[in-house]
């Protein structure tokens, strides 16, 4: 993102970003304290813990020094932020995935890195539409250009979300434990709405929103490309929230 944004968009973005990490921090530690916690935790989960730790410290700190001190050091701030994101997103995904064989293991790493990529392309997309606004000379080509870093990572969503059903169609036999048979009977059955409205949602609405965002984008309709963004992000984060909750009742990472 061009730095034509002003300083405020980033620090607006690097907040949201922290706020949204301390919230998820809050529902993992509940009530206990992050040493109990982590005393009860494997290694794996605990090293994931610390490492979004860490790149939520470095991302409260970029969000204090932004366009005011640390200049020279922030590159190497913003770079601990993402390496220790993605750390503990991989490290997670072992973790949610222990016992599975290897195919859902590398199923599930990239399920959880496309899904922060769409996640993170919308709700930054939204922002930057809703930032015109605020900068109406803000020039419409870096709209265009965050839209299409959006649908490229709708493109990769989808081909993973792909892979995961044929995988699962192909390989997946739940235990007796988990209640839902194989994968095909799950889908096919009245529980299987919550697939469907995960396709619906998660990936054929934002798709066909994408597509619109870019067109009303290309004729520099700045207000209605922000209006799709607004629906599209809604519609990202209800099929992400189905996926993850159809990872914990299929284990086959949506």
């Amino acid at each position: 993102m061009s730095r034509e944004a002003g300083v405020k968009f980033f620090r607006f973005n690097a907040g949201l970003a922290a706020i949204l990490i301390a919230v998820a921090l809050a529902f993992r530690y509940q009530s206990s304290t992050v040493l109990e916690r982590l005393d009860r935790l494997g290694g794996l989960e605990t090293i994931a813990l610390i490492a979004l730790v860490v790149s939520e410290a470095a991302i409260v700190l970029y969000w204090a020094t932004v366009g005011r001190a640390l200049a020279r050091v922030r590159p190497a701030i913003v770079t601990v932020a993402v390496v220790a994101g993605l750390m503990a997103l991989v490290l997670q995904a072992f973790v949610i995935s222990a016992g599975d064989t290897v195919p859902f293991r590398l199923l599930t790493i990239a399920s959880f890195l496309s899904s922060s990529a769409l996640l993170g392309g919308t709700c930054t997309a939204m922002i930057l539409g809703h930032w015109y606004l605020v900068i109406p000379s803000l020039e419409v080509r870096h709209l265009q250009s965050i839209v299409r870093l959006h649908i490229a990572s709708m493109v990769v969503r989808i081909a993973v979300v792909g892979a995961a059903v044929f995988a699962g169609l192909l390989l997946w036999e739940a235990g007796p434990a988990a209640g839902i048979g194989s994968f095909r009977r799950y889908i096919t059955s009245l529980d299987g709405i919550f697939f469907w409205q995960r396709v619906l949602f998660g990936l054929a609405g934002p798709a066909v929103l994408s597509y619109l965002t870019w067109e009303t984008a290309k004729i520099r309709s700045t207000q209605s490309a922000t209006g799709i963004l607004y629906v599209d992000f809604f519609t990202v984060v209800v099929g992400e929230a189905l996926a993850k909750y159809l990872l914990l009742a299929t284990r086959v990472p949506l």
